[in-house]
């Protein structure tokens, strides 16, 4: 096999193309990847799955796949708002481009002691973090999936014992204001506050009994669940916009209970 040297092959993806049309968004889709998170109480470990686009000009061919991963190959900070502009900055430069997009998802966890008995346990909660770069302007989104209980306030109301409850989930998407620090926590901290009742890994009987009767005496319909929420995001001068919206699983019906809302400050 001869051997070429680099600069020696055809760079095709840098040719000119004729038909004038521009695309906005090419790159690379669905890369899992490593990554830490920043939390709370220092780096997280995670795994992520994670799109990468910029905008291609109509007069170029085509772009360079494989500098999206040199890019992310190169990320040593953990992953928050600020260092998720970093990146951008970093991707948009490398490929030479004006606008651009990176999605991340991946599961996060928090130690969480239950509310009676103290033990401890870990639960899963879903994290996207997305930045977007379009006409010179960036914009970080923070969304959050928190999973909670939620008791019906009609079931509560005309039953004579008893009420019927489900599991949620609430997404929290918190577009951030420039520059803002968000720790995840702090959506986290929000939905759950607005639920029925929060949700642990591991409790014991005493915790179940704490459980159960603390969402009995907080109901909440899902309309309830992202108004209470959407009132706390409001309030928060870091958060220039949001979208806020909660699945009820119900345990009466086989299908489920939904609610969205999206609001400014």
């Amino acid at each position: 096999m001869d051997m070429v040297a680099p600069n020696e092959l055809p760079d095709i993806q840098s040719s000119p193309d004729c038909r004038g049309v521009v695309i906005q968004r090419v790159g690379v889709k669905s890369i899992t990847h490593p990554m830490l998170v920043a939390t709370r109480d220092g780096a997280q470990p995670s795994v992520a799955e994670i799109d990468m686009y910029v905008s291609l000009p109509g007069n170029v061919k085509g772009t360079h796949m494989s500098r999206f991963l040199e890019v992310l190959d190169a990320a040593r900070e953990p992953l928050s708002g600020r260092s998720l502009a970093t990146l951008m900055a970093a991707m948009l430069t490398r490929l030479g481009a004006d606008n651009g997009m990176i999605e991340m998802r991946m599961p996060y966890f928090v130690r969480k002691a239950a509310p009676v008995s103290g033990v401890e346990s870990l639960l899963d909660y879903r994290l996207t973090l997305r930045a977007e770069q379009r006409d010179g302007r960036l914009e970080i989104t923070q969304q959050v999936q928190t999973p909670v209980t939620s008791l019906c306030p009609c079931s509560k109301e005309i039953s004579r014992y008893g009420a019927h409850n489900q599991r949620s989930h609430i997404i929290i998407a918190a577009i951030l204001t420039d520059g803002a620090v968000v720790p995840v926590e702090d959506l986290i901290d929000i939905a759950e506050a607005s639920a029925s009742c929060e949700l642990w890994g591991l409790l014991k009987r005493p915790d179940e009994k704490y459980v159960t009767e603390r969402a009995y005496d907080n109901p909440k319909f899902v309309e309830d669940l992202v108004r209470d929420i959407a009132v706390a995001l409001a309030a928060d001068p870091r958060i220039a916009r949001y979208e806020v919206s909660s699945e009820n699983f119900e345990s009466i019906h086989n299908h489920s209970a939904y609610a969205w809302l999206a609001g400014p400050r």
